[in-house]
């Protein structure tokens, strides 16, 4: 029981002794942290610990005469900001002695596992004006360097359209890396990357950008249109290699025809194959190769309507054999859209002929417009536009019935004209008709019973 005692006595004295030197060593350390800075406080990314506030004035002050500020550019390119060139001093010996007055020495050993960081910009101060100028100064910002980002965009080839990728550029949002370097310098940093802060301007529209993708669906579909127009013999084939010339595409990638490059194929296909008043090479009944312009009968496009179909085929993607809308059509489709069934007539001999399937029916003398008033019938390739019979003839002071009326220029046409005992000659001259075509009740009546509506009637000098 005494040994036991003793033992415990022995145990206790030596733990005391421990525990009083433990307390001493952690005394003496509390002390020495009075007038240093405690283990893990830096301040402004400077480790301070175990410093005094004269030792870290010192230090922020040789970093500060010795500071620059890196900023690492795209293409591997380095520009430095350097602190007399900002003006950068230092002003904070008041603010850490105060940083540390605030701080409890005997709390020193809490900064071996937990560290104290003080961000304090405010003890740096640099001149805004020099730092704006430096700023500009930089080669980022010589427009001679600059390469403005770029959409991606869209090309057409012989593969159809593909999408040509965007150019990055280097253009700098000048207020992002402004910001950005005030607040490095503020706080000690010495590198900026400029790609990591994110402060250059992007394209707005990137290869995988929806927008240019649903553009480049759109504008394939649009080529793989193959329209063949037929025109007899003859035929056009409008296919992705012009169409292309048509689409548009805006700045937000919206696909749009034009409608007037559209308008303009029709017109062009219209001056090619119409033949609507154009000039004929006819071969009369004489034999004469003579040359009729003017009338109303031939091949006419509508333009309009035609056009109206074409956007929505190729929006389709449409693959088509077609003739185009007419608005009006002749007999035969060639270089001779008369063919073998006309009325021919000869507004000097004033004598007129029927043929129907290259036979000559019947032919005569007739009587054409008044010359003297001015009512002549006018020359030119024109179309039957509808025979009817036993119809009234109306005009100024008069109402006139013929038994065969056969209308080819509006209110002019073939009738017969049993008022009249003679035809031919020079009659036409002093007492010729309001411009109408008379003709003997005989002949009249065979061309009535002959032809047909749309049938061309030549008329000529």
């Amino acid at each position: 029981m005494k040994m036991f005692k003793h033992k415990h006595k022995k145990l206790a004295i030596a733990t005391s002794i421990t525990f009083g030197s433990l307390l001493i060593i952690y005394l003496g350390i509390s002390i020495y942290f009075t007038n240093h800075f405690s283990f893990g406080t830096s301040i402004n990314c400077i480790n301070v610990g175990g410093k005094t506030v004269d030792e870290v004035n010192k230090e922020i002050t040789s970093n500060i005469k010795s500071y620059t500020l890196v900023l690492e550019e795209r293409d591997d390119i380095k520009e430095k900001l350097i602190w007399k060139d900002i003006g950068l001093k230092y002003n904070g010996d008041d603010k850490v002695q105060s940083l540390k007055e605030n701080e409890n020495p005997f709390y020193w050993i809490i900064g071996l596992f937990n560290k104290k960081k003080f961000n304090m910009p405010e003890i740096i101060s640099f001149d805004e004006e020099l730092l704006k100028k430096a700023v500009n100064n930089l080669s980022c910002f010589n427009d001679s360097n600059l390469i403005e980002p770029q959409n991606a965009s869209l090309k057409y080839t012989e593969n159809g359209y593909e999408i040509v990728e965007s150019i990055s550029g280097n253009k700098i949002n000048k207020d992002v890396l402004y910001n950005h370097i005030k607040q490095a310098i503020s706080t000690g940093e010495t590198k900026i990357n400029l790609e990591s802060i994110d402060c250059y301007e992007k394209p707005q529209y990137t290869s995988n950008s929806k927008e240019i993708i649903d553009a480049k669906d759109i504008l394939n579909k649009y080529i793989s249109s193959k329209i063949t127009y037929t025109f007899g013999e003859h035929k056009e084939v409008l296919d992705g290699s012009k169409i292309s010339d048509w689409l548009k595409v805006d700045k937000d990638f919206k696909v749009a025809i034009d409608e007037e490059a559209v308008e303009n194929y029709m017109n062009a296909l219209s001056r090619t194959y119409d033949t609507y008043g154009g000039t004929r090479n006819f071969t009369a009944s004489s034999g004469a190769a003579i040359a009729v312009s003017g009338g109303n009968y031939g091949w006419l496009i509508d333009s309009d309507k035609e056009s109206e179909y074409l956007i929505g085929a190729i929006k389709k993607g449409t693959v088509t054999t077609k003739e185009p809308a007419y608005a009006q059509v002749a007999l035969y489709r060639g270089d001779n859209d008369i063919g073998n069934t006309y009325v021919e007539i000869n507004l000097t001999k004033q004598h007129l002929w029927f043929y129907k399937n290259g036979n000559l029916i019947v032919d005569g003398d007739i009587v054409t417009g008044n010359a003297n008033s001015k009512h002549s019938t006018p020359p030119g390739t024109y179309q039957l536009v509808y025979k009817e019979k036993d119809a009234t003839l109306t005009g100024p002071n008069y109402a006139t019935p013929v038994a065969f009326w056969m209308p080819f220029n509006g209110d002019i046409g073939i009738h017969d004209a049993t008022w009249r005992a003679t035809f031919g000659g020079n009659i036409y001259q002093t007492d010729g008709s309001h411009g109408c075509v008379n003709a003997p009740y005989n002949l009249a009546e065979s061309i009535f019973s002959n032809i047909d509506a749309g049938a061309p009637v030549i008329c000529y000098f």
